[in-house]
């Protein structure tokens, strides 16, 4: 099932195929895709897919009544990742998660082809169902921005502060979910691009690539004005790079937080 593309799954290709309460399988297209801040290859829209496909067996099991909001996102990702993405560029990344427990935890395994290439979970709060959701659209209405990450992204490179690599992001309606903010699995692509930026920064050589990614949702998170990702250093080195990344809201208050950890 495609999505309409003036939604967040939309427009970044996302299709579900398998939904229910024991398993769900969608994908994304994540060939091609660069780092807006460095150029280089990326594997963010993984969490874009994370965020859908293990959000998704968690809200399959909501009762009547609830909603559900990702609290943690996740993603551990294997060494040949990029390069298995690269090597069959129009072939989707496919998720399939399952849930672990009774409710509330999502468990997804990614792979391009046969290839398994990453592992992530997906933690939900249940909330009682909130007034005036934003209704989807139910035509392919909607069209494009543009086919770089960070057009589709609505984000762009803002001024390096110091230490910190920071990450602009824009207001755009279309990346928003249903309670009106940006969506979760947006705002985890926009960690992991300033975090891997953040530890390839110092160290010339082969680049680090990020192996985890590890998301705490904290509060909503609103675009425009001065909302920005941004990510600092724990530690570079020759073999291994962490960054302690962020998304700073609109009104000024850390809305997410993410440790990145890569290796050479």
């Amino acid at each position: 099932m495609p999505y309409p593309l003036n939604t967040p799954l939309g427009r970044f290709g996302i299709e579900t195929s398998e939904e229910g309460d024991e398993r769900c399988v969608a994908s994304i297209p994540a060939g091609g895709m660069a780092n807006p801040i460095t150029g280089a290859p990326t594997i963010a829209p993984l969490a874009m897919l994370v965020d859908h496909v293990g959000g998704l067996i968690n809200h399959r099991r909501r009762a009547p009544g609830e909603w559900t909001v990702s609290s943690e996102l996740s993603l551990e990702i294997g060494r040949d990742a990029l390069a298995a993405i690269a090597s069959a560029r129009d072939t989707p990344v496919v998720g399939v998660s399952r849930p672990l427990g009774h409710k509330g935890l999502g468990v997804c395994e990614l792979s391009v082809g046969t290839e398994v290439i990453a592992t992530a979970t997906v933690r939900s709060f249940y909330i009682t169902a909130p007034a005036g959701l934003t209704a989807r659209p139910d035509g392919p209405t909607g069209s494009l921005p543009g086919t770089s990450l960070s057009d589709l992204m609505s984000v762009h490179v803002g001024e390096a502060g110091g230490t910190a690599t920071v990450l602009m992001q824009d207001v755009d309606p279309v990346l928003n979910n249903g309670i009106g903010v940006v969506h979760g699995g947006v705002s985890s692509m926009g960690l992991e691009l300033v975090g891997s930026a953040e530890v390839n920064r110092a160290e010339p050589g082969a680049p680090l690539r990020t192996a985890s990614l590890r998301v705490n949702f904290l509060r909503p998170f609103h675009g425009g004005g001065e909302a920005h990702y941004a990510a600092t250093p724990l530690h570079t080195g020759r073999s291994s790079g962490v960054a302690e990344t962020r998304a700073v809201g609109a009104d000024g208050r850390v809305a997410i937080v993410a440790r990145l950890t890569a290796y050479r």
